[in-house]
């Protein structure tokens, strides 16, 4: 975390990280980022592996409207 603080579900564990602050996610992790505060939140994603796209994304929920319907 670069600014403010964000609350993470990783898995089953819900947890907050605040400034210089950082969690590793292993591939598949169901997980998620809110933002509790009114700090804006700024962060580095850093990801690792032989394929680094974002078409293996699988959103399970999605608030931003990025979910596509399912019978498209």
């Amino acid at each position: 975390m670069v600014k403010g603080a964000a609350e993470v579900t990783k898995g089953e564990e819900v947890f907050l990280l605040g400034e210089n602050q950082s969690t590793y996610i292993p591939i598949g992790e169901v997980h998620r980022l809110h933002n509790p505060g009114v700090t804006e939140l700024e962060m580095i994603e850093v990801q690792s592996g032989s394929y680094l796209g974002e078409d293996d994304i699988v959103r399970l929920e999605d608030t931003y409207g990025r979910v596509k319907d399912k019978a498209e």
